[in-house]
C-alpha cells in the first residue's frame, strides 16, 4: 500500500471517530434523565403523548385528543400533580378521566 494511501484512509477513520465522539456527546441522554422525570397522565395533547394512549393506539403520538386521561407525557419529577388542566383539574401518575 502505497504511504499517500495510508495516510488519507488514517485520516478518514481518525476524522470518522471524532465525529462519532461528538455525535455521542452532544446527544441528550434520555436514559440518564429518566431518574428526574416521571410519567403524567392527561396532560398531553392530541398526538403529543409519549406513549399509551389506550386501546387502539401503539405509543408515542397517537392520543387523538387533548387532556387524554389514559396519555403521559413525561414531565420533571415532582411537578405532575401541579400540571392545570384547563377544567382546573390537574396531572395525575395514574390514569384518569378525560377533559
Amino acid at each position: 500500500m502505497k504511504l499517500k494511501t495510508k495516510v488519507g484512509t488514517t485520516a478518514l477513520f481518525v476524522a470518522g471517530a471524532l465525529t462519532t465522539a461528538i455525535t455521542l456527546a452532544s446527544t441528550p441522554s434520555f436514559a440518564g434523565d429518566s431518574a428526574n422525570m416521571e410519567k403524567c397522565y392527561g396532560v398531553a395533547l392530541a398526538g403529543k403523548n409519549d406513549c399509551k394512549a389506550g386501546a387502539g393506539t401503539t405509543c408515542a403520538g397517537t392520543s387523538t385528543k387533548d387532556y387524554q386521561g389514559n396519555a403521559w407525557s413525561m414531565v420533571k419529577a415532582g411537578t405532575c400533580t401541579s400540571i392545570k388542566r384547563p377544567n382546573g383539574s390537574h396531572g395525575s401518575l395514574t390514569e384518569t378521566s378525560d377533559i
